[in-house]
C-alpha cells in the first residue's frame, strides 16, 4: 500500500474536487471549511455514510472571517500534518462568462484568503482551481471602448491583462514559509473524458522548488484529423458525450428546476441540437426581446441539447432563457441526476438543501476527473521527494509558469451559408466539422513573472 498524504480543503462545495482526489486512493482528507449550511450538510450525510475516505471535520465558517489559528484549534490539526491544501476559491469577478467587474483590491478576494491559509498550513503542495479567466483577469478592468486600440490612453499595469495572477505570485514568493513554485495549467475537462465543455485553471504549488506538469489530452473531437504525432504518437478516443453520460439514467424521483409553461411553449419548436436560430424569424425577436438584436453571446438562448455531442459547461441553474439546458428529447430541464452524471458524481452521491441550493452544489462543483487527474500527479511528485528525503530541487525558479492544454474548444458553427445548422441533418465528416473545429494549439508555455 502507497502511503497516505493528508488533506486539507477549502471551499468544498458538494467535494468535487475531493472526491477526485479520494479516487486516486492515496489521500486521505482531514477537514473541509466550507460557508454555507446545506453545502456542510451535503459533506456530513456522504461522510456519515461512508463515501469519502476518512473521517474528516467539517467547519461551516466564512473563511474571510476565520484566522487560521482559530482553524488550527478547532482541529487540532498542526501545520506540519497537512502534505496538500486544496480548494476553489468562488471567484465570479474573474469570470468571462459575464461582465467582468474591477477587483480593486485583489487581496480582498478569495483566492487571497486561500493564500492566508497556504502561508498559516504551509502545506507541501497546494491545488487551487478557479475559472480560466483568473489568468487574464486585471486588477482594474478597462472597458474595450476606452483602451488604446479605441483612442483610449495607455493601460496602467494594474489594468494590463494577468495583474491579478502577477500580484498574486508576487505575494506567494514572499510568504512566510516561502517561497512557494507555481504551475498554472489552463485545461478543459472535455479533453480529458468528462462530457462537458469545461474550462478551468489548476494552479499547483511545492515549497520544494519541483516543476509538474499537466498531462496532454487523452480525447478529442472524432471528426477532426489530428496529427497523432502532436500528441507523442498517442491516439486520442473520442469526447464522451452527454449520452454517453446520461442516456441510461432512469431517475425515479427527479429534482427539476424546470422550465415554465411559457419557456416551454418555444423549446418545444427546437429540435436536438439546435437553438433559438430554428425558431420563425417573428418568434425569435419576440421571445428573445433587446438579446435579439446582440452581436454576441446568444448560442444558449432557447438552447436543446443533443445525445451525440459533450455537453456545454453546467450553470447554477438549467433553466434561464438565455443558458438553457434542455433535454434532448424531453422538453424539460436537466434533472439535478443528470447534472451530477455529467460532473461525474458517484451515483450514490447524495445532495442536500433546496433545489436551487443542490444545482448550485454540482453546478459549480470541479468536473470529479480534473481531480483525480491532478491528485495522482501531486502524489506521483511527493512519492519522488519522499525518496529524496524532501530535499528541495536546486534553487528557487526566477518565475513561474502558465501552461496552456487545449483549453479553449473552438465555437461551433449554429449558423452558416444563411442557414441553420442542425446536428444530424447533415452527413459525413464534413458536416461533423462545422460543429468543432480542428485546434489551433495544443500546448504552450509562458513565464509568469512577479509584479
Amino acid at each position: 500500500m502507497k502511503k497516505r498524504f493528508k488533506v486539507v480543503s477549502l471551499f468544498s462545495g458538494a467535494m468535487g474536487l475531493d472526491i477526485g482526489l479520494d479516487s486516486t486512493g492515496r489521500y486521505e482528507l482531514l477537514a473541509c471549511v466550507e460557508h454555507k449550511k446545506s453545502f456542510c450538510e451535503t459533506i456530513r450525510q456522504n461522510v456519515i455514510a461512508g463515501r469519502i475516505s476518512g473521517n474528516p471535520q467539517v467547519l461551516q465558517r466564512d473563511i474571510a472571517d476565520f484566522g487560521v489559528d482559530d482553524f488550527l484549534r478547532e482541529t487540532g490539526i498542526a501545520p506540519e500534518e497537512v502534505d496538500v491544501l486544496v480548494g476553489g476559491p468562488p471567484c465570479q469577478s474573474f469570470s468571462t462568462a459575464g461582465k467582468r467587474q474591477s477587483v480593486q483590491d485583489p487581496r480582498g478576494t478569495l483566492i487571497w484568503h486561500f493564500l492566508r491559509f497556504v502561508e498559516g498550513l504551509q502545506p507541501r503542495f497546494f491545488l487551487m482551481e478557479n475559472v480560466r479567466g483568473l489568468v487574464s483577469a486585471a486588477i482594474n478592468h478597462r472597458r474595450i471602448s476606452e483602451r488604446p486600440a479605441k483612442g483610449g490612453a495607455p493601460l496602467r499595469p494594474d489594468e494590463e491583462a494577468g495583474s491579478v495572477i502577477r500580484l498574486f505570485a508576487n505575494d506567494l514568493q514572499n510568504i512566510r514559509g516561502g517561497p512557494y513554485h507555481m504551475d498554472c495549467f489552463e485545461v478543459n475537462a472535455v479533453n480529458y473524458g468528462a462530457p462537458q465543455l469545461r474550462e478551468r485553471a489548476l494552479f499547483i504549488g511545492n515549497r520544494f522548488n519541483a516543476e509538474v506538469d499537466f498531462p496532454l489530452p487523452t480525447h478529442g473531437n472524432p471528426s477532426v484529423d489530428v496529427a497523432s504525432d502532436l500528441f507523442d504518437g498517442n491516439p486520442l478516443k473520442p469526447w464522451r458525450t452527454l449520452g454517453d453520460a446520461i442516456a441510461d439514467l432512469n431517475d425515479q424521483d427527479e429534482v427539476i428546476m424546470d422550465f415554465s409553461p411559457r419557456k416551454k411553449s418555444y423549446l418545444n419548436r427546437v429540435p436536438p441540437g439546435s437553438n433559438w436560430r430554428s425558431l420563425p424569424l417573428e418568434v425569435q425577436q419576440e421571445s428573445m426581446g433587446k438579446a435579439w438584436h446582440a452581436k454576441g453571446g446568444r448560442s444558449g438562448w432557447w438552447r436543446r441539447l443533443s445525445f451525440d455531442l459533450p455537453c456545454p459547461t453546467l450553470v447554477t441553474m438549467p433553466n434561464h432563457a438565455s443558458t438553457s439546458l434542455c433535454h434532448p428529447v424531453e422538453t424539460r430541464a436537466l434533472s439535478l441526476r443528470e447534472y451530477a452524471r455529467i460532473q461525474e458524481f458517484p451515483d450514490d452521491w447524495e445532495f442536500f438543501g433546496t433545489a436551487s441550493e443542490q444545482y448550485a452544489q454540482v453546478g459549480n462543483a470541479v468536473p470529479i476527473r480534473l481531480g483525480h487527474i491532478a491528485g495522482d500527479l501531486i502524489a506521483a511528485a511527493m512519492d519522488k521527494l519522499e525518496e529524496r528525503k524532501w530535499q528541495p530541487y536546486s534553487e528557487a525558479k526566477d518565475s513561474y509558469r502558465v501552461i496552456y492544454i487545449q483549453s479553449h474548444v473552438r465555437t461551433r458553427q449554429w449558423f452558416k451559408d444563411g442557414k441553420v445548422t442542425v446536428w444530424g441533418e447533415g452527413k459525413g465528416q464534413e458536416h461533423q466539422r462545422t460543429y468543432y473545429g480542428a485546434p489551433v494549439t495544443i500546448r504552450k508555455s509562458k513565464k509568469l513573472g512577479a509584479a
